[in-house]
């Protein structure tokens, strides 16, 4: 469920681009946004930090392309995100010691210390590609083909990444024996 609700935005700039084009999406896209965060903040729930993230970049880059109804900003939008993303990760494990990645996932699944380092590098290149396909894939292909790229590319690539990731740590993951 929470993997769709982080979607929301995703799918709601996807129809509203299909319908009326990418400056009305880029609006929907902001305004999913801040719903997301007045939905959880109603509820009295945490914002998660990558939350509040997405939600400054899409106001500036999306807020660039309304005011210059310039479609390009958008489209870096994807980009700046997941290299920021890989940028924290890579920054806290260099400069700080800490492996992000870790921090995240130890209550689920325990590893010995040289895989948490090479999961983290994992998730950096994966990062680093994603960012490099989304300006690939802007600036090549069509911004209907981007659109599409954006849901269905990024949202595969993703799925594949992690359904990979899955099977590798899976000999580390011990059954309870009762």
């Amino acid at each position: 469920m929470k993997f769709l609700f982080d979607l929301f935005p995703v799918i709601l700039f996807f129809i509203a681009f299909k319908v009326s084009g990418i400056y009305v999406a880029t609006g929907v896209a902001i305004a999913a946004t801040f719903a997301q965060i007045g939905w959880l903040l109603a509820r009295g729930r945490k914002v998660d930090t990558m939350l509040w993230v997405s939600l400054a970049i899409i106001v500036v880059f999306g807020g660039a392309t309304l005011l210059l109804q310039d479609e390009t900003f958008i489209k870096w939008k994807p980009t700046v995100l997941y290299w920021l993303f890989g940028a924290v990760l890579a920054g806290s494990a260099l400069i700080f010691r800490k492996n992000l990645i870790r921090k995240l996932m130890e209550e689920q699944i325990s590893l010995p210390e040289p895989v948490w380092g090479r999961l983290n590098a994992s998730w950096i290149g994966f990062f680093a590609f994603m960012g490099a396909a989304n300006l690939i894939v802007a600036y090549s292909l069509s911004t209907d083909a981007w659109v599409n790229f954006k849901l269905f590319g990024g949202m595969g690539l993703m799925i594949a990444f992690v359904i990979a990731q899955s099977l590798l740590l899976s000999k580390y993951i011990q059954e309870d024996k009762k």
